[in-house]
């Protein structure tokens, strides 16, 4: 083969994986890839060394100071802090001026999110009510994955109204408040006086360095470790560090109004967390060993619970919510949209995945594994029934529509 032909075969392979890269579809796409691949090794004689991977323990240390943690916990608290940080600059932009910005435009995803968060928790401590060791787990199915619940959507292409994208992020971001202060308030294990201390020092430090406009984004990092540091060993959840971090960055320059920190940090660390960040938290906690589910297992309270929170609890409380918010003149419908749109629309909601396991790995401390019950089987078939019921309505629901530039727009799937 010519030389040329190398570089054009070369070209046209990053030309695709660019292309694909950019599409809505493919951070969900990653993300489910990331979960079959957990899956398969944790099926295979390669299920040891997975075990041995998550398991090893990876050791930073200074002099009688010290984090010793497996690697899945790195994983678990280190990368999703990052995660936390990323959603956190979304929220101040989306606050400040976003779709969360004007009060009227929030009531009816408002409205769903809560429903959402309500009817799962309501069904989940209805099926486990009185069982050992359960009720800890009552938050899992409140969450919903934006990553994979967009990129379903997407993969419908024109079939469904630009504004039903925008209900569902305002809802997801909602959601993910939510589980932060759900993470934040229920989650917090024994507290530590001296590094909370220390926590709480990084605050009027970072409020200092708002105020005084200070937009260099490594001195804000440095600090950002130093609180994550303090919150890891304090006994408060240590992503809750990356929220925290984002509230402070400016969300402009004084000196420059066109030039946005927010702005340019969360658009450098879009790729990074849903094409880094999500699929390696996914391939960490995913892998589930089928040979040790038993029948008792599938059917535990817990595994029932999530499955039906997921499942029934997210679509009966985003769309009821919905339908009274619209009902009780609280909110308008988009003219766009009718209710058969929102309750496709509440199906996906019922993907928890990423944000359910992150909470089930915090009620249920470890590798999220119990000797009676696996809360991952709950979760990962609730989030594919769910999935799949919310494509196969929003595909019968949805109307193919023109789009001014079609090729941006994924190809609808075949049921």
């Amino acid at each position: 083969m010519a030389k040329r032909d190398v570089e054009q075969v070369l070209d046209d392979i990053v030309s695709d994986v660019h292309n694909f890269l950019n599409r809505d579809s493919s951070a969900g796409i990653v993300l489910m890839a990331a979960t079959v691949l957990a899956l398969i090794v944790a099926n295979t004689p390669l299920n040891y060394y997975y075990n041995q991977l998550i398991d090893m323990y990876v050791t930073i240390a200074a002099g009688s100071f010290a984090i010793d943690k497996p690697l899945l916990l790195w994983i678990n608290d280190g990368l999703m802090a990052v995660f936390f940080f990323h959603v956190g600059l979304e929220l101040k932009r989306e606050v400040a001026e976003g779709e969360l910005s004007n009060p009227k435009d929030i009531v009816l995803p408002a409205a769903g999110a809560i429903g959402g968060m309500i009817a799962p928790v309501t069904i989940y401590l209805w099926c486990t009510w009185g069982a050992e060791n359960a009720m800890s787990g009552w938050a899992i199915p409140a969450a919903t994955d934006i990553a994979f619940a967009l990129g379903i959507m997407a993969l419908l292409g024109s079939r469904v109204p630009a504004s039903l994208k925008i209900f569902l992020v305002t809802l997801a971001i909602i959601d993910d408040i939510g589980a932060i202060i759900i993470i934040a308030v229920f989650y917090t294990e024994n507290i530590t006086l001296t590094a909370l201390i220390v926590a709480a020092v990084c605050l009027p430090v970072l409020y200092m360095m708002n105020r005084k406009n200070v937009v260099d984004i490594p001195a804000y990092i440095m600090v950002g470790i130093i609180l994550w540091v303090a919150m890891l060993k304090s006994g408060v959840h240590a992503t809750l560090a990356g929220v925290v971090l984002a509230a402070f960055i400016p969300m402009r320059d004084n000196k420059d109004p066109g030039y946005s920190p927010v702005t340019r940090l969360e658009h450098s660390l879009n790729s990074t967390v849903s094409f880094a960040i999500l699929p390696i938290f996914a391939f960490a906690n995913a892998g589930i060993d089928f040979s040790q589910i038993r029948p008792e297992g599938i059917f535990h309270p817990v595994t029932f619970g999530i499955f039906l929170g997921l499942v029934v609890g997210k679509q009966l409380g985003v769309f009821a919510f919905s339908w009274m918010a619209v009902k009780l003149k609280l909110a308008t419908l988009p003219d766009d949209l009718s209710f058969k749109h929102i309750y496709g629309c509440a199906l996906l909601c019922g993907v928890g995945f990423t944000m359910s396991l992150f909470i089930g790995s915090l009620a249920f401390e470890g590798t999220g594994v119990n000797r009676v019950f696996d809360e991952r089987v709950g979760i990962l078939s609730g989030s594919v029934v769910a999935a799949l019921l919310g494509y196969l309505v929003l595909y019968v629901v949805g109307k193919p529509t023109q789009s001014a530039d079609a090729t941006d727009v994924d190809t609808p799937l075949e049921p």
